[in-house]
């Protein structure tokens, strides 16, 4: 867990932190969790803005990971948060199988096992 700095105020300490985070609703700490994989998971596809090469082996165990977190969790959200996470989830696979020199078979993908194929 990162400490949290402000211009103005002293680190937090962990107390604090975990108080904080304990305040917050499931679905919004999921959803943070979530959206930190798939960025990650994007940046290993070479999505990242300063060009930065990525690995596909590490975008693979990402988006596998991420994939089943989303699909666990998506009753308990609710259609209304677990979309855009889906769909979030859809352009990294997507992005994978572009960036990818050896085509996985359709549902053979990273996460297909639990999202179905993606084209």
């Amino acid at each position: 867990m990162s400490t949290s700095y402000s211009e103005d105020r002293e680190p937090q300490s962990p107390e604090v932190q975990m108080q904080d985070i304990a305040d917050l609703p499931a679905v919004e700490v999921i959803g943070r969790y979530a959206v930190d994989l798939l960025t990650v998971a994007a940046v290993q596809c070479g999505l990242a803005e300063d060009g930065r090469k990525g690995d596909l082996d590490e975008a693979r165990k990402l988006i596998n990971a991420t994939a089943g977190f989303i699909t666990a969790a998506a009753a308990d959200l609710g259609d209304h948060h677990a979309r855009p996470l889906r769909d979030a989830l859809r352009q990294v696979q997507l992005a994978f199988r572009e960036a990818s020199h050896i085509k996985d078979a359709p549902g053979a993908g990273p996460g297909e096992k639990f999202t179905g194929p993606v084209n």
